[in-house]
């Protein structure tokens, strides 16, 4: 067993205990299969006490599949999906959206991560017209996958932006939690409340097992009792239908139950892990021209610039990822179970290999 410490990603982490303790505590008689057990049934008050009186969830097994059954709901079979090039939907889920889904994205560039109405404006042309998959869905992640943060103004625009073409705004919580601990709000502040449509609630980075949700933030109007009405189906079809659901939902109301106050508390510890590896290497770096961090950590999230050589080396003790061959950016990500000897750790072998 390998049990090399990592920064490579927060799903190296292992499963929460109150997770665990939750699952243990399930596993006692028989309950009806499919969702129609309690387990689930609490999880419906969780998701109404964190999104508002209309939000209805649906439980799933990963993050791509929420995201693929989310974004099928949103659209028609002949319309498309508006992101940034940068977007997990487009490199990080093997063409899932495209395979599974049969969409079309429509990709933009963004250095920070983070989708601009004008960024999302420049796709907005030809509606209309046959030759051009029509947009019908902005979908942006928060955090970012360069680990930057959306105001809830910012979303609010993108979302009022796509409701006046008829679109939908669906937003990518993988790291959800990581967001509402850094901005310091509730998830309905940055979702329901700016008019986001649908949420992809992730569960596993904060520490389930294999747990993650589908989330229609407002199911009395006439297109989210729509979106609500479809997903089951839409669940079943893509191989996302729990039979033993009450072992995916236990899950999520762990971390979610009470105000998020498990999932919660694992992302301020994340975040803080991430800023005091940010001030490390920020101070590294201004001793060391070769060192650099372009983007200051705004949650769980560290992107500095190392020699190619230095990043080999670091890499033998500390698994992490190049993030940008060209430029040599590395990802440094930390979890609800980095600790501060990881991080001394890793700054201390930084400081000896530029040193040597």
């Amino acid at each position: 067993m390998n049990n090399q410490r990592g920064f490579a990603s927060d799903n190296y982490a292992g499963i929460h205990p109150a997770v665990l303790e939750a699952i243990g505590n399930v596993n006692q008689g028989h309950q009806v299969a499919y969702g129609e057990d309690s387990e689930t049934e609490r999880f419906n008050s969780v998701v109404k006490e964190l999104f508002g009186p209309n939000a209805e969830g649906f439980p799933v097994f990963n993050g791509t599949g929420a995201n693929v059954i989310a974004l099928q709901a949103a659209t028609k079979r002949w319309e498309a999906v508006v992101c940034v090039e940068s977007a997990h939907i487009h490199v990080d889920e093997g063409g899932a959206p495209e395979k599974m889904a049969g969409l079309k994205l429509w990709t933009v560039p963004s250095p920070t991560g983070k989708l601009t109405v004008e960024l999302a404006k420049s796709q907005l042309f030809d509606m209309g017209v046959v030759h051009r998959a029509q947009p019908a869905v902005i979908s942006i992640t928060q955090t970012t996958e360069m680990g930057t943060l959306y105001q809830p103004e910012e979303i609010k625009a993108l979302a009022d932006l796509a409701h006046e073409h008829g679109m939908l705004l669906h937003l990518d919580g993988a790291r959800l939690s990581n967001a509402a601990a850094a901005l310091n709000l509730s998830f309905a502040d940055f979702t329901t409340n700016v008019g986001v449509d649908l949420v992809s609630l992730g569960g596993t980075k904060i520490g389930a097992l294999a747990a993650e949700a589908v989330i229609v933030t407002n199911t009395s109007t006439a297109r989210g009792k729509q979106l609500a009405d479809s997903l089951p189906f839409l669940r079943k079809t893509s191989m996302q239908l729990a039979s033993k659901m009450r072992f995916v939902s236990c899950q999520l109301n762990a971390l979610f139950e009470s105000g998020a106050a498990v999932a919660i508390a694992n992302a301020r510890h994340a975040n803080s892990m991430a800023d005091k590896l940010y001030e490390g290497i920020t101070e590294i770096a201004k001793n060391n021209p070769l060192v650099s961090v372009p983007n200051k950590a705004e949650a769980n999230a560290v992107f500095p610039i190392l020699p190619s050589a230095i990043t080999e080396k670091l890499q033998q003790d500390y698994r992490f990822y190049v993030w940008n061959q060209a430029t040599g950016q590395v990802r440094l990500m930390c979890s609800f179970d980095t600790t501060d000897e990881d991080v001394t750790g890793l700054l201390a072998k930084l400081k000896e290999l530029l040193a040597n």
